[in-house]
């Protein structure tokens, strides 16, 4: 689902904007993250990603906001900064599926789109691990392809690569795979 998609369903079922929520949340002396989850879940009945996006908009609201390249900058940060090299060429690859792939990155992690519809997703998770999450409907996991759980419900499998050269032909296979079913 894309960043759209999420306000217009937070529109249809509140009748509020950000614009409206930041104003509300204002007025009952709302700032931080946990209480705003609670009263959006509370009084607009919104579910965890549709509250957290809306709570997210507010608390950061007076940030200045970063580009896309900076924001994978930030992901690649630190002790995650080897993982650069890899995330590149995931990316040099992925970019040859088709003209309509993009990447959008969060402040999260990193989404695979095509066509405005995400199909993956790259996250430097630790300085140990890139976690890869891949939309592949229907296809069993096994091996590496693991099921992707609770880890991030956009997903529906996850890759965990410990080493650069795991970033091999049977994952990009994988999110060929993803993009072409998106």
């Amino acid at each position: 689902m894309t960043y759209q998609a999420y306000l217009d369903n937070i529109r249809t079922k509140t009748g509020k904007t950000p614009d409206d929520f930041r104003v509300l949340a204002a007025e009952r002396g709302l700032t931080t993250y946990r209480d705003l989850m609670a009263w959006l879940k509370a009084d607009y009945g919104l579910g965890h990603g549709h509250a957290n996006l809306i709570a997210q908009l507010i608390t950061t609201a007076n940030e200045a906001k970063k580009s896309a390249d900076e924001k994978i900058d930030a992901r690649f940060s630190g002790n995650k900064a080897h993982w650069r090299m890899a995330y590149d060429a995931i990316i040099a690859a992925a970019s040859q599926f088709g003209p309509d792939f993009k990447v959008m990155p969060t402040s999260s992690y990193i989404s695979l789109v095509r066509g405005g519809k995400k199909f993956a997703i790259v996250d430097p998770a630790t300085a140990d691990r890139l976690d890869i999450g891949i939309k592949l409907k229907g296809v069993d996991a096994a091996g590496r392809l693991t099921v992707a759980g609770s880890w991030n419900n956009m997903v529906t499998h996850r890759v965990r690569i410990a080493h650069p050269e795991e970033i091999d032909a049977q994952l990009l296979a994988w999110l060929r795979q993803a993009y072409d079913a998106v």
